[in-house]
């Protein structure tokens, strides 16, 4: 039987392994979607995706672990990135797709958006509920 902690951390980590893995069976599709027909749009589509991740990313990381605040958003961001890094590495073996730098940089920046957009939400939330337990006299 698994403890609750192991049984909180496989609950975390879950929802990012199988985020990771619908990213990866879309890249490894060799004919891309159709996108809008106007530039950036494939861009938006890099940011949009990966600050889901960003924030699955954080959400993992942040709870179980006492880390300052900048280093959580390094760690989190840095693992996203990475993740998109090698993803367009996979890219570049499959057919009808290839590897784009400015692909990675909108996963870097995707990613940052999703995890200060998490923590800005979570904090947020946590001064309300605060707020609603303990309303000022």
């Amino acid at each position: 039987m698994l403890s609750s902690r192991t049984r909180g951390r496989i609950l975390r980590w879950l929802p990012v392994i199988l985020y990771c893995l619908l990213i990866y069976i879309q890249s490894s599709r060799p004919s891309p979607v159709e996108l809008p027909g106007w530039d950036g749009a494939d861009k938006l589509l890099h940011v949009a995706g990966y600050a889901l991740l960003g924030a699955l990313m954080v959400r993992a990381l942040g709870t179980g672990i006492s880390m300052r605040t900048g280093l959580l958003i390094a760690a989190a961001t840095s693992l996203a990135l990475a993740y998109g890094i090698s993803d367009e590495i996979h890219q570049a073996f499959v057919p009808a797709r290839e590897a784009d730098v400015l692909d990675a940089a909108a996963d870097g920046l995707g990613s940052f958006i999703g995890v200060i957009g998490y923590l800005w939400i979570t904090r947020r939330m946590a001064r309300i509920r605060s707020e609603t337990v303990h309303p000022e006299k």
